[in-house]
């Protein structure tokens, strides 16, 4: 095996899964604000778009700061961002269904944007054929142009390409800690 992988996430739950179904990989429960691995790493990914959750410019230069603290010399820190704010569709609806025979989902979300915040909440119905359920999940995400972005990782010595591409056709930046 030519590499070691590592994870991290704020939520005991998803950790439970991915120990589950990864049991040779070590997880830890850490907020990307604060986590302290003790160890560095050659490659760092945020990936999911999960970076959007730090709102704010403070919040964002944070993260990377702690990130950033974690990567060997010469390390790479991948990160797949949120929206920008030219790309992000306030006052819109999207739906999302599944209809098979034994199982109904419908994902309905309305948004909008507040101070430079992406704003939604999906709101999920579940049919199955001994119950219907309904849940809601709350969500607010931080809107950064890819300048706004590029300035912030270039603040802690990372040089930065953007793939407008990247992952899920929102981009991903592949930065590299200088020496």
């Amino acid at each position: 095996k030519f590499f070691q992988s590592e994870g991290l996430d704020i939520c005991e739950t998803l950790l439970d899964i991915a120990r589950e179904k990864n049991p040779e990989i070590n997880f830890y429960l850490g907020d990307m604000l604060d986590f302290d691995l003790a160890k560095n790493f050659d490659i760092i990914t945020c990936l999911f778009s999960s970076i959007g959750y730090m709102k704010t410019s403070d919040l964002m230069k944070s993260a990377i700061k702690n990130m950033v603290k974690h990567l060997n010399p010469n390390g790479f820190l991948v990160i797949e961002p949120w929206l920008t704010p030219e790309v992000w569709k306030e006052n819109t609806a999207h739906a999302f269904f599944i209809d098979e025979p034994e199982l109904k989902i419908a994902r309905i979300n309305t948004s909008f944007t507040r101070n430079k915040i992406s704003v939604f909440d999906l709101h999920y119905l579940i049919g199955t054929p001994e119950k219907t359920e309904h849940f809601v999940e709350h969500h607010e995400l931080g809107l950064f142009t890819e300048e706004e972005m590029t300035a912030i990782l270039e603040e802690f010595n990372l040089n930065v390409t953007f793939d407008e591409e990247g992952i899920s056709s929102r981009g991903v930046y592949i930065t590299q800690l200088s020496a």
